[in-house]
């Protein structure tokens, strides 16, 4: 069975870079969106979530260090690799800072910037690769059962509605990207299912109170305000 490629978009503002990019990356297998500015960018976060972020450093209105920063602020864990024309070590420093997980600086030879892609992928594997099949997830002092459909937490069950598991296995399946609340509603009840996003928000709040120590506080499922859930750590 062929692997799914790894969905990337790259945000630039310069419309020659971004069509290099597309090219470039989709010829070596990636499946690529390109966006020319910030709120684009979360247009199409919105539609689908990515495995790897691009973003260039300069941009008009809200600039690269400034999304990078927003997006790990509300819990989201995609890896990101920040590009810049800028020579000075400063704006490398505050990068990784930020939350950034490599930098490459304009220009550079395209080869580099898919050595860098990879090299990120062999550190971060994707979630979703560990969400499969019929054996069990950890998350801190949780276990996921998928065969069986159960969660423990220090091997003591807690009691999941059918419901409950699919959509915790849908979180842990995409840790790390945020989901709306219409993809988590294809996701995990079909696209064709009959529910409102208010009943996401109650599902949410259930599974909350099952594995959070501060349901007010939450450690695992975040809410990314204006988009939508998170579960904000990779599974073990």
């Amino acid at each position: 069975m062929t692997a799914t490629p790894a969905r990337l978009i790259v945000l630039d503002d310069d419309a020659e870079m971004r069509g290099l990019l597309q090219r470039y990356l989709s010829e070596n297998g990636f499946a690529v969106r390109t966006v020319p500015d910030a709120k684009a960018l979360d247009r199409a976060l919105a539609r689908e979530p990515a495995d790897l972020l691009i973003l260039d450093l300069m941009m008009p209105d809200e600039d690269g260090l400034s999304v990078c920063c927003r997006l790990r602020a509300a819990g989201v864990d995609t890896p990101i690799i920040m590009l810049t024309a800028k020579g000075d070590p400063i704006d490398r420093i505050l990068g990784l800072e930020m939350g950034a997980d490599d930098y490459l600086p304009k220009p550079f030879v395209p080869r580099e910037l898919l050595a860098r892609i990879a090299a990120i992928q062999r550190r971060r594997p994707v979630a979703a690769h560990l969400v499969t099949g019929e054996g069990e997830v950890r998350f801190g002092p949780f276990r996921l059962d998928l065969g069986r459909m159960q969660l423990t937490r220090d091997d003591h069950p807690i009691e999941l509605s059918t419901r409950e598991f699919v959509l915790l296995k849908v979180l842990l399946q995409h840790a790390g990207r945020p989901l709306s609340r219409a993809q988590i509603i294809d996701l995990a009840m079909g696209r064709d299912a009959e529910v409102t996003d208010r009943a996401v928000d109650v599902q949410i709040v259930r599974l909350r109170r099952l594995i959070e120590a501060d349901p007010a506080h939450p450690e695992w499922v975040k809410t990314v305000w204006g988009h939508g859930y998170v579960f904000a750590k990779a599974p073990e």
